[in-house]
């Protein structure tokens, strides 16, 4: 490998790992705005999203530039590759915790379901798979990547009580119907989140071993 693409390479990883950063924040930020019912918080994400987009932006450039002048091969190429992936996906679960910050708005200017909802446990779950699949991309940890793989089941199981919860909700309460949808979507969003998770944790494993474990029987999506 040339000393150029090996300073190239080491770039677009430090700014992949900035951009994971940043989402992390925001996600957090954003459940946090919802638990607490806290308003300026979740204004603070929903701003604060057009960084992540224009981060997205160059990363891609700089990908693709690496391609174009270096054609690299073999490792370096899986590397490139699996960084548009993940660079995507962290773009989109950017905007889905600006999602869950538009829901806390809406939702604390309103009166709190009568219900018993577990979000933290449920952010939580979500907030573990999202730092681990980071933490494998930054130690290009294959085996750290494939335990995420595992978690994926919990939060699923917790979307799926969430949505039996707020069903009865809106059969015994007709006036909390919109509350209760936008409460649900919610939900929804951080299951997505997981999912991108997953697919993070899966292109590391692409990166470092060449596999290909996406839709494979290692956990159930």
């Amino acid at each position: 490998m040339g000393k150029h693409l090996l300073r190239d390479l080491d770039s677009l990883k430090r700014d992949l790992l900035t951009s994971g950063s940043m989402v992390e924040e925001a996600f957090s930020h954003s459940v946090e705005a919802l638990v607490n019912r806290n308003m300026n918080l979740a204004e603070v994400v929903i701003e604060g999203d057009y960084l992540i987009n224009q981060r997205e932006n160059q990363i891609e450039e700089e990908a693709l530039k690496i391609l174009a002048l270096n054609q690299p091969v073999a490792a370096d190429l899986r590397f490139i590759i699996s960084v548009l992936k993940v660079n995507n996906d962290l773009e989109r679960i950017g905007d889905l915790a600006v999602n869950i910050a538009e829901r806390a708005i809406y939702l604390s200017t309103n009166e709190p379901l009568e219900a018993s909802l577990n979000f933290p446990r449920m952010a939580e779950a979500v907030r573990t798979m999202l730092r681990k699949s980071l933490d494998a991309l930054i130690g290009m940890d294959p085996e750290l990547a494939r335990y995420v793989l595992t978690l994926d089941d919990e939060v699923d199981d917790l979307n799926r009580e969430m949505y039996t919860i707020l069903q009865n909700v809106m059969r015994e309460n007709p006036e909390a119907i919109d509350r209760a949808v936008q409460t649900l979507s919610v939900s929804r969003y951080l299951e997505r989140i997981a999912d991108l998770s997953t697919n993070i944790a899966e292109d590391v494993v692409f990166m470092v071993e060449g596999e290909l474990i996406r839709h494979k029987s290692i956990h159930h999506r």
